[in-house]
């Protein structure tokens, strides 16, 4: 099994989608990295990445909105397309196994200072249903 890792920021609001009566959230995660080429100009590289996350627990949708820095780990696919033009393109997209939040937005006020949530996993490998506790709780009602 292949497995990717990802911090990065959410590039548009998470959606909520049924499949064959399954719910799946769906949403990308962006990355840019900056850095200066061989005769020091500064330069940009944003890579994204579609995500699916299969779960019922769909609680976390609400904190899931653009800009949101999130860590995901799941199992790759490179799918292929052709553009209406004709020319060739890829995507990367990943099979969320395991979520987390792990920055707050600057434009949320009262996000409890940018603690971290407890990582979700949708894996059966679970004892129970119930959510981690936070490890740095700090009171807050947080559906995950």
């Amino acid at each position: 099994m292949i497995k990717l890792q990802a911090i990065g920021n959410l590039g548009k609001d998470a959606q909520v989608n049924q499949v064959n009566g399954k719910n799946v959230i769906n949403f990308t995660v962006a990355h840019t990295e900056r850095y200066r080429d061989s005769s020091g100009g500064q330069k940009e590289k944003t890579t994204w990445v579609e995500c699916a996350y299969w779960t019922d627990r769909t609680g976390v949708v609400p904190y899931l909105k653009r800009g949101a820095q999130v860590y995901v780990e799941g199992t790759p696919e490179v799918r292929q397309f052709t553009r209406t033009d004709g020319t060739a393109g890829a995507t990367l997209s990943l099979r969320v196994l395991s979520l987390q939040l792990v920055g707050a937005r600057a434009d949320q006020p009262g996000n409890g200072g940018g603690h971290d949530a407890a990582p979700m996993s949708s894996g059966s490998h679970s004892a129970s249903s119930a959510p981690a506790p936070m490890e740095n709780d700090l009171g807050d009602d947080l559906p995950f």
